[in-house]
Formats: C-alpha cells, sequence, structure tokens
C-alpha cells in the first residue's frame, strides 16, 4: 500500500508562482511514474505532468513551458513548479502515482486547492 501526502497549493494572483509537493510512503517498485493531475469544476481530470522513473517526463499541453516536474527518488516526493499562473490553472490538483510492479496499481492523493485569481 503507498500513501501520498501532498502539500503546496492556495490562492495566488494571475503571474504569481506555486510549489506543490507530494511524498510517498510505503512499498514501492522501482518502475513506477509520479505526477499530478487536476480537475476543476464541470471537466474532466487531466494530466498537468508526471515523471518516470526512467527520466522521462510529460506534461499536458497548456501548461508546457510554464510548469516544471522534478523528483527526489531518495525522498520518494515530486515537486511541480508552477509559475506565470492563469485563471484557468484553477483547480484541485491531484497527485498520483503508478506502480507498475508484478501487480499494476494506482494511487490518488486527497488533493489540493489552487485558485488564480485574475
Amino acid at each position: 500500500q503507498v500513501q501520498l501526502v501532498e502539500s503546496g497549493g492556495g490562492l495566488v494572483q494571475a503571474g504569481g508562482s506555486l510549489r506543490l509537493s507530494c511524498a510517498a510512503s510505503g512499498s514501492i517498485f522501482s518502475s513506477n511514474a509520479m505526477g499530478w493531475y487536476r480537475q476543476a469544476p464541470g471537466k474532466p481530470r487531466e494530466l498537468v505532468a508526471n515523471h518516470i522513473t526512467d527520466g522521462r517526463t510529460n506534461y499536458g499541453d497548456s501548461v508546457k513551458g510554464r510548469f516544471i516536474i522534478s523528483r527526489d527518488t531518495a525522498k520518494k516526493t515530486v515537486y511541480l513548479e508552477m509559475s506565470s499562473l492563469k485563471p484557468e490553472d484553477t483547480a484541485v490538483y491531484y497527485c498520483n502515482f503508478e506502480d507498475w510492479g508484478p501487480i499494476p496499481r494506482s494511487y490518488w492523493g486527497q488533493g489540493l486547492q489552487v485558485t488564480v485569481s485574475s
């Protein structure tokens, strides 16, 4: 079982920056992906960014060039640096952990509210 503890988020003005963190605990397989999704009211959940253990990263089109994901493998923590924030970035941000072990599993954090005011 994997537990995810999220921190960061909050209220920021347009053009500002925020940093989200997500720490995983428990037994994890060496091949995995860790990252963030978000969901705005009335919209489906979408990928923001994720970091794969082989070093690859993926970003949603709407955040490319503005958000940067990084990972501290020793701390089992992933960070999302968000800059040049826009009101349309307002959403609940969920940490996600994909364990690609013998029995693949997906874990979700409880979510963090990010609100960008215009």
